[in-house]
């Protein structure tokens, strides 16, 4: 239970240089004990390491806490015991106490929520990363009530700024390469701490998604939301890890993996936008009716140009992997391949971009697709492993594409990985490709 958030700018920095000073005692003791002879291996580095910075994480919550989500997601960048402990982020975390909740309500209610609801749970039920949810009824209905942790919008910028040394010196670039892509994530994680934004962006997408099998989504009530409070129905379901703790049937467990699929193609392909945070916490699953997705939180949602959207759909293209040349023009539009890039380095993207290309696209290009074969996921890992590794890659540091990219690549490697842990079977042709 958490009594205080740091929010201050000057709160914020000190606890991160706490952290690094912690993180440089691990090394010096590590150093230290190999050099008597004594065991310490990278492993438990390693673990000391991300416990230490999961716990800093855990305690500044806001944009610091979602980079660990987002990290947990991209396994083969992340030694294990880092992945293993920011994946924690993708359920819970440690949740404000009593007092700090009441607060928020009376900033933004001037009510306190006894006042407000027939009946509240001072307790949270779940606590992520932007904020916590609590359990309330009013008028007869069950509803959850989703509480900003203080502080998290006005400190993004500012822990951006802590975050970026960091990513820079991991990553061996500078400032300017990579500013692109950090305003890119800096605009999504200011918009997920706008709650009105939320709102309104989980009653469009629902209205629009309605004719949408086997899918389910909460209604919002604006009377009891504000800018960093907002209320929804209570949707019944499990989260990933308990549904699949009931052993359900393959034959559930693979409609509700095509009512996942279905859904992000229609908003892809259709609405041009997505939900792009497809992390277990923000779905509901259930047997009724032989099986049911509920899908909350609308705070990250990725528009997506129209120039946008036909270029990512042409590099998918089963075309585009025989034809060099139209491979080309395609990277050369994406920001991929230069004017002035040497013929050695022209033929390394392509060649490297033709495999990813191929492999991230194996499941559009065929009528159906067998999530439930772990051996595809292993083959992204292990792609993303080999590139990393590949001594002629790693001297072009420099980042390279569409910004836009980050979040629509995020959003499948997401949805890829839900599919293969429900072990879902699902028909994934689309139309065109």
């Amino acid at each position: 239970m958490l009594n205080d958030i740091p929010t201050t700018k000057v709160a914020r920095a000190a606890r991160f240089a706490k952290t690094g000073f912690n993180v440089g005692t691990n090394y010096i003791k590590h150093y230290a004990k190999k050099a008597v002879g004594a065991e310490s291996t990278t492993e438990n580095l390693h673990a000391a390491n991300a416990a230490e910075l999961y716990g800093t994480l855990s305690e500044m919550k806001g944009s610091v806490l979602k980079v660990a989500q987002m990290l947990a997601m991209e396994k083969n960048m992340l030694p294990t015991a880092y992945a293993e402990q920011f994946a924690q982020a993708q359920y819970s975390t440690p949740p404000l106490s009593g007092p700090l909740v009441v607060k928020a309500f009376r900033d933004a209610f001037g009510q306190s929520p006894y006042q407000l609801f027939d009946a509240f749970e001072p307790e949270a039920r779940q606590a992520a990363s932007i904020g916590q949810v609590h359990w309330a009824e009013k008028d007869g209905k069950t509803l959850a009530v989703k509480v900003q942790y203080p502080g998290v919008a006005d400190s993004i910028k500012s822990d951006i700024r802590l975050v970026k040394p960091i990513a820079l010196r991991v990553m061996g670039l500078n400032e300017a390469q990579v500013r692109p892509y950090l305003e890119e994530v800096e605009t999504r994680l200011l918009e997920e701490t706008d709650y009105k934004l939320e709102l309104r962006r989980g009653q469009e997408i629902a209205a629009k998604c309605q004719q949408l099998p086997h899918l389910e989504f909460p209604v919002y009530y604006p009377a009891l939301s504000t800018a960093r409070i907002l209320t929804m129905d209570w949707l019944p379901g499990q989260h990933l890890k308990e549904f699949l703790a009931t052993n359900p049937s393959q034959e559930v467990r693979n409609q509700i993996g095509q009512a996942l699929w279905d859904f992000y193609q229609f908003q892809f392909n259709t609405l041009h936008q997505l939900h792009a945070d497809p992390h277990p916490g923000n779905f509901l699953m259930r047997p009724d009716n032989g099986g049911t997705l509920g899908v909350l939180d609308f705070g990250c949602v990725k528009d997506v140009p129209a120039d946008v959207y036909q270029l990512f759909t042409a590099l998918l293209a089963p075309e585009t992997f025989t034809d060099e040349i139209r491979l080309a023009n395609l990277l050369t539009e994406a920001g991929v391949l230069r004017p002035g890039d040497a013929p050695a380095m022209r033929a390394l993207y392509l060649r490297t971009l033709r495999v990813s290309l191929e492999l991230v696209g194996r499941p559009f290009r065929q009528s159906s697709f067998d999530f439930g074969d772990p051996a595809y996921m292993t083959a992204l890992y292990a792609l993303g492993d080999d590139l990393m590794a590949d001594p002629e890659l790693r001297k072009q540091r420099e980042p390279r594409g569409s910004a836009h990219f980050i979040y629509l690549n995020r959003t499948y490697v997401g949805l890829f990985a839900l599919l293969t842990e429900l072990g879902a079977a699902v028909e994934t042709g689309i139309p065109g490709l």
